[in-house]
């Protein structure tokens, strides 16, 4: 789903719920994201590489810290599935897209 800035991780989502965080290189993983009641659609890091993004089949997207595997924050008011995520060029803002025919920009509680 998505390289982290630097190239060394991979971010990945699935149909078990999770998101998988794995070492570009070698193809280890290093930490599964918990937490969506849904298919994981899409996924995104921060321009610093750590923060990660998630989207999924639950209406809802999730930011979680990329070293811990903390979830920081969950963004909700869609109505449909997330299928597409993005943070802005500084990091401070994420923008969500869904299948509800809507785009959310969210502000400071991303950064």
């Amino acid at each position: 789903m998505a390289f982290s800035p630097d190239g060394t991780r991979v971010l990945t989502g699935s149909w078990d719920e999770t998101a998988k965080l794995w070492d570009a290189e070698t193809g280890q993983e290093i930490r599964t994201f918990r937490g969506h009641t849904g298919r994981v659609w899409s996924g995104a890091f921060s321009p610093d590489g750590m923060r990660v993004l998630t989207g999924g089949r639950d209406s809802t997207a999730k930011l979680w810290d990329a070293e811990t595997g903390q979830e920081i924050i969950t963004f909700l008011g869609h109505t449909s599935s997330v299928s597409s995520v993005a943070f802005s060029p500084d990091g401070t803002r994420v923008l969500t897209g869904s299948r509800d025919h809507t785009a959310k920009l969210r502000g400071p509680q991303a950064g």
